[in-house]
């Protein structure tokens, strides 16, 4: 095995004036400022800090549940209506409140599903004993215009956040589904099955040829689908039930029965959240 020396592959280098360049390297001898030629003026103590890139502005906070099930529901004028049931379990505290000048936005976190003590790390264990929380699975934020009367192992009820006739949106990971073909996964439709067609379920054409002489990027094409995370938006909130803790809302919800949903206040540009 060969090996090449430092001072063998220096020879290969451009000559360069002794004033402007170094052989030097900055790991082996410390870099002498004063030798170089640097613009300091982008390092000025005026230069504007970094923006802090976070999640999007939410209407309000919001609570986690757990998908139950659907059914119907009929109102009071005989309308039957397709409601999804959610029920909650332990949980919904607040575990951390964050602030524009701590952690750069305004934000409340939130936790649900209590667990034991050994289903978590010592981190996650030592940031629920700071709050003062009980051990939980699920850690979410919602990023709000103002954290004004939150606290650290406060409770959130949704008695309190919503009532019924209420707007909300519900965000959850769909049911996957594995890899499928394009008849399932992008509704397309299938060849002849008589008349001597060869062509069933088959994808077909994905392109020309020499030009472009490539597939194009997002091509409907056989992958995987289901799995992915997923928002319901503007679902209306049929019927809370305070002695049986369900809530049922209107519509299907992603996911099986027993999967976690982040509910939220609907958002309406203008109305809850600025225009801007």
């Amino acid at each position: 095995m060969s090996t090449i020396s430092l001072s063998s592959s220096i020879a290969y280098l451009p000559r360069k004036s002794a004033s402007n360049c170094s052989l030097r390297t900055s790991f082996l001898v410390p870099l002498n400022v004063n030798n170089t030629r640097l613009r300091t003026t982008a390092l000025s103590s005026a230069a504007k800090p970094l923006a802090v890139v976070a999640m999007s502005m939410e209407a309000g906070v919001g609570v986690m549940a757990t998908k139950l099930g659907m059914m119907s529901f009929f109102e009071a004028n005989g309308k039957v209506v397709p409601v999804t049931v959610v029920g909650f379990k332990e949980g919904n505290i607040v575990t951390q409140v964050k602030t524009l000048a701590t952690d750069g936005y305004d934000a409340v976190q939130v936790g649900y599903r209590r667990v034991r003590d050994r289903k978590l790390n010592k981190p996650e264990l030592g940031h629920l004993e700071k709050a003062g929380a009980i051990p939980m699975r699920h850690l979410q934020e919602f990023r709000l215009q103002s954290v004004e009367g939150f606290e650290s192992n406060q409770k959130l009820v949704f008695e309190e956040l919503f009532k019924e006739g209420d707007l909300v949106d519900v965000s959850g990971i769909t049911i996957g589904k594995g890899f499928q073909g394009g008849i399932k996964r992008h509704n397309f439709r299938r060849g002849q099955m008589t008349h001597g067609s060869k062509s069933h379920r088959a994808l077909g054409s994905i392109g020309a040829g020499t030009t472009p002489g490539r597939v194009y990027k997002g091509k409907k094409m056989p992958g995987r689908m289901g799995g992915t995370k997923t928002k319901i938006r503007k679902l209306k909130v049929v019927k809370i039930d305070s002695d049986l803790n369900v809530v049922m809302l209107k519509g299907a919800l992603p996911g099986k029965p027993g999967n976690l949903l982040r509910i939220a206040p609907a958002k309406i540009v203008g109305k809850n959240i600025p225009k801007n």
